[in-house]
């Protein structure tokens, strides 16, 4: 009797190329589709495993699968971990020497390509396109699709013009694919990439294994180093600061603290900036301090933790980069610490750029939605997967839900901050309004004669960390807004408040969070000494491989197999090959030297039980 993927040669490839027994969510139904010649958008998270909806098809599908890729780093990546597959797989980008471009021109021109990853700008050059039409194409697969939308934070200009596909390839199916698109994004992508007749695949945009939690700023610096001590110590991860001298400033301090950090912006050299991120992704333990122009491209599947020290621009750009932690599925974090002085350069920013008004007022909503998620009274994950319409159940695993915040009827303080703003004349920030509020006479406070104002000292009932989080929520809220120059005004909806018609009800600041909302397993929990010293012999198996092979460790297993490996114990190489992630290359490749470290160490294990 024949097996089902016997019968099924899309799970055939899947179990014995990629190691893995059964697809996931929407992969069968998106790769039944490209199979038969079906254009597809995708909506899949980070670590969904959306690569395998195109790369599968261009497997079984007769031709070469082309893939478009907007990062030199991440094709160069994934073109390494499909080789260690066994895939015919390649690249062509500007890292190439001619002679090298040529022969991989030549590969695809004689059929012996299954994947060829290539960058928007190469492939609209006309010698490309004609390559390609004198080439058999099984598909066309536009990753990082989102791309296309001007609404988008990664927006690149040369995704428009790759409706150059539909028009000279009609006949080919093309697949765009995504991890972050609200609906105004996905209708763009449709538009812009003429996919109007395309099939489109939403999965969950739920991440379950990672904990995201929000601080308040409060020394930003030292709460970022008592987490990573407390929670991710030698554990791999990324901290994302706004401007590039932070970057430098905070990678040098951590380094300072015994913390193995590197900086990465686009003002390095682009020799240092290649340097870091192959330390960063071949290294065990390292934390890159990087700007925003760093993580699109990197595959790396064990970054535990990924750390903002500024406000992102929009809930897409924070979902995009809090989806680089744990793309194995482990246990991860998202940690953000955040303040009204955040709030207010974001705000200037939008106010003082040269966009167009249309956009200003897409970035604003944007804002306006990220601030919503950063002062949520509730389980945060249910504002993050809301905003990309989905619903959702609090999900016992962010700092909302392990240690509810207490709220307090906060109508009279809001009455009180509401008035000190209008009387002041709405043009002064939060530390000026707090001065006055508390009764602190400060040289600016008396130069401004705001001593003298009804509200001075009005609110010494409350500390300064209420009002100063006070504020956030009534400008989250949308009761106060900042103009052009940073400073908090009243707005339409704070009438209602203001006048007593409408009470306010705001989170109380805790002095410190309980030990339930910071705990988060650090590491893999073993149930005996016997158990770490079998996955430290599996580790050191694997950077031996990886050394021997130059590729990144990860590339020769991933954490969530070696640890399979130490649950199972495998005792042949058919067992081994039952092993999720363990498919036929590299069980040939490798499987041996990993079944002699378990078998060893079962020996030993037998041998120190019977003395």
């Amino acid at each position: 009797m024949n097996s089902p993927e016997e019968l099924d040669p899309a799970l055939s490839a899947l179990r014995h190329t990629f190691g893995y027994t059964a697809f996931r969510g929407e992969q069968a139904s998106v790769v039944s589709h490209v199979l038969q010649g079906g254009d597809a958008l995708v909506l899949m998270p980070t670590g969904g495993g959306k690569s395998l909806c195109f790369q599968i098809p261009a497997l079984l599908r007769d031709g070469c699968g082309i893939v478009v890729s907007p990062l030199i780093a991440l094709m160069q990546d994934q073109v390494q971990a499909l080789r260690q597959l066994g895939v015919r797989a390649a690249y062509l980008n500007s890292t190439l020497e001619a002679v090298e471009a040529s022969t991989i021109e030549r590969q695809l021109l004689a059929g012996e390509l299954d994947l060829l990853y290539v960058s928007p700008e190469r492939l609209l050059n006309p010698r490309c396109l004609g390559l390609i039409e004198s080439s058999q194409i099984a598909l066309f697969a536009i990753d990082e699709a989102h791309c296309v939308s001007q609404w988008g934070h990664d927006f690149r200009p040369e995704y428009r013009q790759l409706t150059v596909l539909h028009e000279r390839f009609p006949q080919i199916p093309r697949i765009a694919l995504t991890a972050t698109a609200d609906e105004a994004t996905r209708a763009e992508i449709i538009e812009r990439l003429a996919l109007e007749e395309a099939r489109v695949f939403i999965s969950s945009f739920d991440r379950p294994n990672i904990r995201y939690t929000v601080v308040e700023k409060d020394n930003a610096r030292r709460q970022l180093l008592k987490f990573i001590r407390t929670h991710h110590d030698g554990d791999a991860g990324i901290v994302y600061c706004l401007s590039r001298k932070k970057v430098e400033d905070t990678a040098a301090w951590l380094c300072s603290e015994a913390i193995q950090a590197l900086p990465y912006h686009a003002g390095l050299d682009a020799s240092v900036r290649a340097d870091h991120q192959t330390r960063f992704v071949r290294g065990d333990g390292i934390v890159m301090v990087a700007t925003v122009a760093f993580g699109m491209g990197i595959d790396k599947p064990d970054v535990r933790f990924v750390a903002h020290l500024d406000l992102p621009k929009s809930l897409e750009a924070y979902y995009q980069e809090t989806g680089r932690a744990g793309r194995d599925g482990l246990p991860s974090n998202a940690w953000m610490a955040y303040g009204l002085q955040d709030m207010v350069l974001q705000r200037e920013m939008i106010e003082q750029s040269q966009a167009p008004d249309e956009v200003k007022r897409v970035e604003r909503r944007k804002l306006d939605a990220l601030l919503g998620y950063a002062e949520a009274p509730a389980c945060r994950r249910e504002v993050l997967l809301r905003y990309f319409g989905e619903a959702s159940a609090p999900c016992g695993n962010c700092d909302m839900c392990l240690a509810p915040p207490e709220t307090f009827d906060a109508s009279l303080p809001a009455q009180q901050a509401l008035s000190t703003v209008y009387r002041s004349g709405q043009r002064y920030g939060a530390g000026h309004l707090i001065d006055i509020i508390l009764g602190r006479a400060s040289a600016k406070v008396k130069e401004r004669g705001h001593d003298q104002l009804s509200t001075f000292g009005i609110g010494k009932s409350l500390p300064e960390a209420q009002w100063s989080s006070l504020l956030r929520q009534l400008v989250a809220q949308g009761l106060l807004g900042v103009n052009e120059h940073g400073g908090l005004m009243l707005l339409e909806g704070c009438r209602g408040v203001l006048r007593g018609e409408t009470g306010f009800q705001a989170r109380r600041v805790r002095a410190a969070a309980p030990k339930a909302a910071a705990s988060v397993r650090r590491e893999i929990e073993f149930e005996s000494d016997e158990a770490r010293a079998l996955w430290a012999a599996l580790r050191q198996c694997r950077r031996d491989l990886a050394e021997e092979q130059n590729v990144p460790a990860y590339m020769i297993f991933g954490d969530a197999t070696l640890m399979q490996m130490l649950e199972h114990r495998p005792m042949s190489l058919n067992a081994m090959h039952q092993l999720s992630g363990v498919g036929d290359r590299k069980l040939d490749a490798y499987g041996m030297r990993f079944l002699e470290v378990v078998q060893q160490h079962q020996r030993r294990q037998t041998l120190g039980n019977a003395e």
